[in-house]
């Protein structure tokens, strides 16, 4: 099954997708909302309301409005080795707030206080059921779907001090879609990631090489803190980031960055002057 969260003129709606088609889930505001209802897989098989066709209606992130986003960081393998480090024994994470996520085509705005924004494409873990200290075995059960972010990010201040917390959390930065596929229909150990900036290949890798696996992720996360329907797992993002590159590639106005996952789909993000028009110097 695949669903999105839709524009519609009256807000946002939760929508099941068959091939072009979305037909809204009524009653449900969004997929995370959707996801609150236990028998959320029947309500969206039966759901019959209004419909639109996909790529003429505006889409929404999947879950504009999760109680948690919580983001691994240095978790390919074959990345870490090439960086000369040593694999890490746990997974590392930190968090973003929902105000960070942003439709799959919405544009994003430079920031004028930090000219070093990247990209990081990403898959993303959508829980579908409340999660708390479960095993890795049943931690697949807690997931309810796959979908793509890019976490973009501010280098200049996420390295202002040793935690990054300051250049993950701009608002309106992480674009987070277009669907939502469930497990049933998506395995991420056959799918390849991949980042496009400008029709320039700069990201593509296996997901197979994810150090820590979604299940892995939801149980290491969940011996900590309950996760809600809902919430997500960023599992972090391959090499091929402009701040690793040399000469260093950041991200200006009138750039389009493009992330996509077999069988998912694509976020399509332009990125436009800053806010008030300032200067990114």
């Amino acid at each position: 099954m695949r669903l999105a969260t839709v524009r519609t003129a009256t807000g946002t709606a939760a929508a099941r997708v068959d091939a072009d088609v979305l037909t809204e889930i009524p009653g449900h505001r969004d997929v995370g909302a959707l996801l609150a209802d236990e028998n959320w897989r029947e309500t969206a098989a039966g759901a019959a309301g209004p419909r639109h066709r996909l790529g003429e209606a505006a889409l929404d992130a999947v879950v504009p409005n999760p109680s948690k986003v919580l983001c691994a960081g240095l978790n390919y393998t074959g990345h870490i080795k090439e960086m000369g480090r040593e694999l890490p024994a746990h997974p590392t994470l930190f968090a973003k707030f929902a105000d960070t996520l942003t439709g799959p085509g919405d544009p994003v705005e430079a920031v004028a206080e930090d000219p070093e924004m990247d990209w990081e494409g990403e898959l993303a873990v959508v829980v579908g059921r409340t999660a708390y200290r479960v095993g890795e075995e049943e931690a697949g059960a807690y997931i309810a779907g796959y979908t793509v972010a890019d976490d973009i990010s501010m280098r200049g201040w996420q390295y202002r001090t040793t935690e990054w917390l300051q250049g993950k959390i701009w608002a309106r930065t992480t674009p987070l879609g277009p669907v939502m596929v469930t497990p049933d229909e998506f395995d991420p150990a056959g799918a390849v990631l991949r980042t496009v900036v400008n029709g320039t290949t700069v990201q593509e890798h296996a997901l197979s090489d994810l150090l820590f696996s979604p299940a892995q992720l939801v149980a290491y996360v969940s011996t900590m803190v309950p996760l809600r329907p809902g919430d997500l797992i960023l599992t972090g993002t391959p090499g091929g980031v402009g701040r690793a590159r040399t000469p260093r590639w950041y991200l200006k106005p009138g750039d389009l960055v493009e992330v996509s996952v077999d069988g998912i789909g694509t976020v399509s993000t332009p990125i436009v002057p800053p806010y008030g028009g300032g200067s990114q110097g």
